[in-house]
């Protein structure tokens, strides 16, 4: 049975990734900087061990390979001040601290790494998102996160290891950022909002349920077959407005969608979906 370190294990994913690894038979080390958060969570009890850990303060002389028990293998989620896409500290801040904690723990001994990465390192490129694009990030967050890869890339030759650079689309779900589109719609069909206030709601996007992204991640990091940079999303391009609709189908409640009202974010192309032929690769699919 393998033994997996999830880091960022009380966020948005991290609390749906842990619960996927324990269902699918995993020895789990979960770490976060909320030990509190933690302790409140159904998985607390049930994962190795629990071992919290702030990343933007460690010793770089600490072993982390071995504080964290050896693990066969990390998830990494951790990454702080989202969904602050455009602040200049993903690159000033969290971007050293990254690297400085992952180049620890491959130089001790860890020899394969699941990253979380996002679609925003493809920049302002419209249309069907593959793999082989060149990364042209346009924000503080998808440059930080490019650069991490490329790093990561660049210790490979030197301290060989497994690297799957996992490419995030849109996610949605029940935890979320209360600022995220369906945490607002949630809360508005909550309090039973006559009007719901959004974009035009044109631009086209990828969305995927955060327990299909969980499951799809679990997957990602079980196999050392496929790896490098791996999409994670649904590939069937959906306008918001028509993501909103379906939403509001299946909620059985009367809303009227007030478009327009938010002008379109001026840091994402207006329409963007990725190519899933990896992942499906990795599924079984295909």
């Amino acid at each position: 049975m393998q033994k997996i370190l999830v880091t960022g294990a009380t966020g948005f994913i991290g609390n749906y990734v842990v619960r996927e690894l324990l269902d699918a038979g995993y020895r789990v080390v979960a770490s976060s900087s909320h030990a509190e958060r933690a302790r409140a969570q159904p998985w607390f009890g049930k994962v190795d061990h629990y071992i919290p850990f702030d990343l933007g303060n460690f010793d770089p002389a600490t072993d982390l390979y071995q504080l964290f028990g050896k693990p066969d293998g990390l998830l990494h989620l951790a990454w702080e001040g989202l969904p602050n896409y455009r602040a200049p500290f993903h690159l000033e801040s969290n971007l050293p601290r990254q690297i400085a904690f992952l180049k620890n723990l491959v130089r001790h001994g860890l020899k394969d790494m699941t990253i979380t990465g996002t679609c925003f390192e493809y920049g302002m490129q419209n249309g069907c998102l593959y793999e082989t694009l060149p990364a042209d990030p346009q924000n503080p967050y998808g440059q930080a996160k490019d650069r991490l890869r490329l790093s990561l890339e660049e210790l490979q030759l030197d301290s060989p290891f497994v690297l799957k650079w996992v490419r995030l689309f849109y996610m949605y779900g029940a935890g979320q950022s209360p600022n995220s589109l369906f945490s607002q719609l949630t809360k508005a069909l909550n309090n039973q909002d006559k009007v719901f206030n959004m974009s035009g709601g044109e631009q086209v996007r990828d969305f995927l349920p955060v327990a299909m992204v969980a499951k799809y991640l679990v997957s990602i990091a079980g196999q050392q077959k496929i790896t490098g940079i791996i999409n994670c999303c649904s590939g069937q391009p959906v306008t918001v407005r028509e993501w909103v609709e379906e939403l509001l189908k299946k909620g059985n409640q009367p809303i009227s969608l007030n478009l327009g009202y938010y002008a379109y974010p001026d840091y994402e192309p207006m329409s963007f979906w990725g190519d899933v032929h990896k992942l499906n690769k990795i599924l079984g699919k295909i």
